[in-house]
């Protein structure tokens, strides 16, 4: 029997299960951006951005500011930004053929 995840978790988790949304924190690890070089770099329409960093924000994975008409977002450095990077490195380690027709991946 599946046992549905607690409200928390399920948030979180949902949260990091969005490919925008990973997407974006993978150009924030690089450094603060603005939403419209994020839509300029990932090639998507800057209400997506919009949108998918208020999720984000709400959840505190960024932190975004204003800058006259601008909004520079930033990952939240304590905790998301090590997350990130530790998920990246698991991925390219031990998932990045998944989906690609290999076999002998561990995820």
């Amino acid at each position: 029997m599946k046992t549905k995840l607690k409200h928390p978790y399920n948030i979180f988790f949902g949260t990091l299960a969005n490919q925008h949304r990973i997407e974006i924190m993978l150009l924030l690890l690089k450094g603060p951006n603005n939403i419209n070089r994020m839509s300029n770099a990932l090639k998507i329409h800057q209400s997506t951005v919009s949108k998918n960093i208020k999720r984000l924000e709400r959840c505190g994975f960024v932190h975004c500011r204003h800058d006259g008409k601008e909004t520079v977002c930033s990952l939240n450095a304590k905790t998301i930004k090590p997350l990130i990077k530790l998920m990246h490195t698991h991925v390219n380690t031990y998932c990045k053929y998944l989906g690609g027709g290999h076999h002998g991946t561990h995820c």
